[in-house]
């Protein structure tokens, strides 16, 4: 996959070499910024990790899992920092992204439509846009300005099995 021409390139740097996220495949850019793609997981209940419609996926609220287990919960503001918050919003992301992969493949992706961030937040705790920009800054490391998105940051009082965040992923295949 080479590089397109026409692009403006910063001096002193040999065009062959610099190739920009929406030049290479995802999971060659996950790789260049040392993100390992788990495995889909699989679904918690009577509902599929994601679903086509046309040229949209969507995908079910993913929860923070990593290794088959939840590595913290509690409500953010209380048991869990903003900055632990982030994190986990950032490992949903990734599930979010696997369960795209596990459907069509990560390189039939032409850019993110919008995401949906829920945080179980303590009492008086207004962070929840601070939360979901883990799940934002890993779609924008990942796609490059294809992964500028709308989005909305939710407070709740609870979430499945205790999960201080959950990400929902609509993207667009090309």
């Amino acid at each position: 996959m080479g590089v397109s021409g026409g692009a403006a390139r910063p001096h002193g740097r040999a065009a062959c070499c610099i190739l920009e996220a929406s030049e290479m495949s995802v999971l060659a850019r996950l790789g260049q910024l040392g993100i390992e793609l788990p495995q889909a997981a699989p679904p918690l209940a009577s509902y599929v990790s994601a679903v086509r419609t046309g040229n949209l996926v969507y995908t079910s609220g993913q929860l923070p899992i990593e290794d088959g287990r939840l590595p913290q919960t509690g409500k953010v503001g209380a048991d869990v920092s903003l900055g632990e918050g982030k994190a986990l919003a950032r490992i949903c992301a990734l599930n979010a992204l696997a369960a795209v992969d596990s459907l069509v493949g990560l390189d039939s992706v032409t850019g993110v439509v919008k995401v949906v961030g829920f945080v179980a937040s303590s009492s008086g705790f207004n962070g929840q846009p601070s939360v979901v920009n883990g799940a934002s800054d890993l779609f924008a490391e990942v796609f490059g300005d294809r992964g500028r998105h709308a989005r909305s940051a939710v407070g709740v009082a609870e979430l499945p099995l205790g999960a201080p965040v959950e990400i929902e992923l609509i993207v667009e295949l090309g």
